[in-house]
């Protein structure tokens, strides 16, 4: 099922749909796309609001799917990595205001996701937020961590994603990974509220103005991690060690053994 769009006066509301949780995977990945594509198509001057349904804004990356793919071949790895980057980047680089409206947990690549919003409110209550790649195997692509570095501050995005620490809501605001707490019934008009901020007629000004601000991190994306994702992170993905922690984690996770 493709993500709906929805409009809230000049906003487009997309909700993510993909499946119960949200984890990514290639569907997941396909409806990014295509929301974004009949963004640009239908809705070329709306800021945009992204969330989710139930209590789950993003599981993060689908483990069924993606340990067997890191069980495998190293090159088919590398090739999914360049799909599964042009996500993030398609998002981080939109040129309009994107907010993302938390509507629960987000962890891993769902936070990523959040995080590369231009603003992010969340609902108070329960939901926990956490970048968990490293203990379990799975290195942090070099891309993502310069995303992170520009939308939290360095040092909040290396405690993040070297610990796999998991924040409450308000321990998360506190840092800074998330911008507001609302409750939850008012989450998607304070959403919209924030992606009307910009006046219509300053959409362009908007977009020239974020493009100026990402510009370094940009350059850090060509010139430093994408050489470095391109020669070491799928090595990193398929390596023995990696694949041992992939096991013991799913064990943990669902209480059976893996079966690749």
């Amino acid at each position: 099922m493709s993500w709906t769009i929805e409009r809230r006066g000049r906003v487009a509301v997309v909700t993510m749909n993909t499946n119960l949780v949200n984890a990514q995977n290639r569907a997941f990945f396909t409806d990014l796309h295509d929301a974004f594509d009949r963004l640009e198509r239908d809705h070329p001057q709306s800021p945009a609001v992204l969330t989710g349904t139930g209590t789950r804004f993003s599981a993060g990356l689908d483990l069924a799917e993606h340990f067997r793919l890191f069980a495998g071949d190293e090159a088919a790895v590398a090739s999914w990595f360049q799909d599964y980057r042009a996500t993030n980047m398609r998002l981080f680089t939109y040129p309009r205001p994107t907010v993302a409206a938390v509507n629960g947990h987000a962890f891993a690549g769902g936070l990523i996701t959040a995080a590369v919003c231009d603003r992010t409110v969340a609902a108070a209550g329960e939901a926990r937020f956490g970048i968990n790649e490293v203990n379990i195997g799975i290195p942090m692509p070099a891309v993502y961590l310069r995303m992170l570095a520009y939308a939290w501050g360095q040092p909040v995005a290396s405690r993040t994603c070297l610990q796999g620490e998991i924040f409450s809501v308000h321990e998360a605001h506190e840092m800074g990974i998330l911008h507001e707490v609302v409750p939850a019934e008012e989450l998607l008009d304070r959403a919209v509220a924030i992606a009307e901020l910009t006046p219509e007629d300053c959409i362009d000004n908007y977009a020239y103005t974020k493009r100026a601000l990402q510009s370094p991190t940009l350059r850090d994306i060509a010139d430093l991690s994408d050489p470095l994702d391109r020669k070491e992170l799928a090595a990193g993905m398929t390596s023995e060690p990696s694949r041992r922690a992939h096991r013991r984690y799913w064990e943990q996770l669902k209480g059976r053994p893996a079966d690749w």
